[in-house]
């Protein structure tokens, strides 16, 4: 079980492998990276870095995002790399730092409900 300080909550990440990636679908949102994060994900996925991207990345404000594809069932949002197969991220070991924090988001600090309804994994200290 992960803790972390300040959060009413812990998190066996054991359940993610039963949840089907909860955490990378649903309403259109963004899924921040920072420029040396990109830089790896480009490395690890063997493409230079101006093609990944043109092909990955959108810009929002002065920050970036890896772009979401629509559901193949129509029904919401996907990150990029989401295999909607298998259920798992195609860049797991180079996710960004945003998906490696998940669920310990400031938003779920206060609004435990919201992440229960999201998160298998998240047992209420």
């Amino acid at each position: 079980m992960l803790e972390v300080s300040g959060f009413n909550f812990t998190f066996d990440e054991t359940k993610c492998l039963e949840c089907g990636g909860k955490c990378c679908i649903g309403e259109s949102g963004y899924i921040f990276v920072t420029l040396n994060e990109i830089r790896q994900i480009a490395e690890f996925m063997q493409m230079d870095f101006e093609s990944f991207c043109l092909k990955f990345i959108k810009k929002v404000g002065y920050k970036y995002s890896l772009i979401e594809k629509k559901m193949q069932n129509g029904i919401g949002y996907a990150c990029i790399f989401f295999d909607e197969e298998t259920k798992q991220c195609k860049i797991y070991q180079k996710r960004p730092n945003q998906c490696i924090k998940f669920p310990f988001w400031e938003d779920y600090r206060e609004d435990f409900n919201v992440l229960l309804k999201e998160c298998i994994g998240v047992v209420k200290k």
